[in-house]
């Protein structure tokens, strides 16, 4: 069985996401490729929310950056630059691409089995890299039931979640045959279950 892992690592002084990130703590990097290419190098294709060229190219991390525009940029690490953090390299998991940075922190998701995701865990404790684990789901796994699918549908059909709403929980029971406080508790659940597996990706899209 493998699960899909989200988390948030604090990359370490000298890291060059890291580093221009914390320099600039309104700043997205927003990292749409990554290849190692040995002795501590790599290249990386990036995208940013404002102007980061000049803070790319005054770090000694990077040896060279081309822009591509619209904000696009192509750099080359140098060794030593940072790339994925050790912890990473010694459970033999790679981050989904693309991912983001923002003020040090990285947010990856991994696609592993479940001792891999506690090994990772583990490694990261172990060498005091500060994260934050923000979801784990086995794959495959379903947000709602069926039923709840069903009654989800039918509440965004009827307005119920309009603002203003176009129906009233009395009515949306009524036209579904179901009674008030069982519809009522259903919502609640699936509600629940929305907000918590949405809650990460909302607050990074919100101020």
């Amino acid at each position: 069985m493998s699960q899909h892992v989200r988390i948030q690592v604090r990359l370490p002084e000298g890291h060059w996401s890291g580093d221009v990130s914390r320099s600039l703590p309104s700043l997205v990097l927003r990292i749409e490729e990554t290849m190692p290419l040995g002795k501590g190098r790599g290249t990386a294709t990036l995208s940013a929310s404002d102007d980061v060229q000049l803070a790319l190219e005054a770090h000694p991390g990077i040896d060279e950056v081309r822009s591509l525009g619209n904000q696009r940029f192509a750099v080359d690490i140098a060794s030593g630059g940072g790339g994925f953090v050790r912890p990473l390299r010694i459970v033999g998991v790679v981050p989904r691409s693309p991912f983001e940075v923002h003020d040090g922190w990285v947010d990856w998701t991994f696609v592993c089995t479940p001792e891999q995701a506690r090994q990772l865990l583990s490694e990261l404790t172990k060498e005091n890299i500060p994260y934050r684990l923000t979801s784990t789901r086995n794959s495959g796994a379903t947000l709602l039931t069926s039923r709840q699918r069903q009654i989800f549908d039918a509440a965004l059909r009827e307005g119920y979640y309009d603002v203003p709403r176009r129906t009233s929980l009395s009515k949306l029971a009524a036209a579904m045959d179901m009674a008030k406080s069982t519809l009522s508790a259903m919502l609640q659940r699936i509600e629940s279950r929305i907000m918590n597996d949405m809650a990460e990706e909302i607050r990074r899209k919100s101020p």
